[in-house]
């Protein structure tokens, strides 16, 4: 279940009112008159199942009180009542597969920006990844993947392509075009670092038999990021965000980037070549992954609503 609270002008609460009364989905339904301050209005609060929330959003977005108030969604952990149980089982569909789509642009285009915090981990991932292949040490370029934010942006282009949202395409494309690039830079310089302090010499590269995955490219390479990008999307719009760290051990996207700085300093350039191919693919991957999901997940909010309609009926 989802709690709902809405702030509404004096003049729409009881529109937003009986739309909510007359979901099947929603449920505990409540009226504070006048108890908003800032914006001026009422207080319409109601709990309401995941795969109803969709609706509501539309219905109250055509009110308009998402201009003239504001609308709040937060996840509720645990529920005692009969009352939301009907709502539940009267809505066709699974909470858990229900997509909320305002949530999910609203997640991603947070995840995808490109900021200090955003910048700092994944150069922090790439120099992590960096010393892992140096030291042939999965265990810290499994540790790189899991600290890369990689995810966001590439899930935030997904998004936009479906939906059309060219600003979350644009952020997302940005995020990871400056992104990568100055990690990778800032990775070039740690290995020149590593030469001067002894840490690393030419032949250190020649025995890398437990990371050598990062830059050997294969159909596996696509397959598992289409995997990846599929298991990741359905984490991010279903109640399983927790998934979210297994899709990030299963893509090589931050140690392949870290890895073709490696090489290319240490003129390794067929190694630098495999990552960035390596890195490209599992971009890619990832994104037409998700786009599908995000294609299917539409699909059946479409067959949703028809059962919805001819329940209701």
């Amino acid at each position: 279940m989802q709690h709902l609270r809405v702030i509404s002008p004096a003049a729409s609460t009881a529109a937003v009112r009986d739309l909510l009364v007359a979901e099947p989905g929603a449920t505990h339904v409540t009226v504070l008159a006048g108890a908003a301050i800032q914006p001026a209005g009422d207080v319409v609060e109601a709990d309401v199942t995941r795969e109803a929330v969709d609706s509501v959003l539309d219905g109250l977005c055509a009110l308009g009180v998402d201009r003239s108030g504001g609308v709040t969604l937060e996840a509720i952990d645990t529920t005692l009542s009969d009352a939301a149980d009907t709502a539940e089982e009267v809505v066709p569909g699974d909470p858990q597969d229900a997509v909320i789509w305002d949530e999910v642009v609203a997640r991603t285009g947070e995840d995808s920006r490109l900021s200090i915090s955003f910048q700092i981990f994944l150069t922090v991932a790439c120099l992590l990844a960096a010393i892992g292949a140096i030291t042939n040490s999965p265990v810290t370029v499994v540790g790189a993947m899991v600290l890369g934010p990689e995810f966001g942006p590439l899930a935030a282009v997904a998004v936009g392509v479906v939906l059309r949202r060219g600003d979350l395409v644009r952020r997302g494309g940005i995020a990871l075009a400056a992104g990568f690039p100055l990690a990778m830079a800032v990775t070039a310089v740690a290995t020149l670092a590593f030469d001067a302090l002894g840490l690393l010499d030419a032949t250190t590269l020649d025995t890398l038999d437990q990371v050598d995955f990062i830059y050997q490219v294969g159909w596996f390479s696509l397959i598992v990021a289409l995997l990846a990008g599929a298991a990741g999307m359905l984490a991010l719009t279903s109640a399983k965000s927790a998934s979210l760290v297994g899709v990030f051990i299963s893509v090589t996207t931050v140690p392949a980037a870290a890895f073709a700085s490696v090489a290319l300093v240490e003129g390794r350039f067929a190694e630098a070549a495999g990552s960035v191919t390596q890195l490209v693919v599992n971009l890619v991957g990832i994104v037409l992954a998700a786009v599908v999901v995000l294609l299917l997940s539409r699909r059946a909010r479409g067959r949703r609503h028809r059962l919805r309609r001819l329940s209701t009926g």
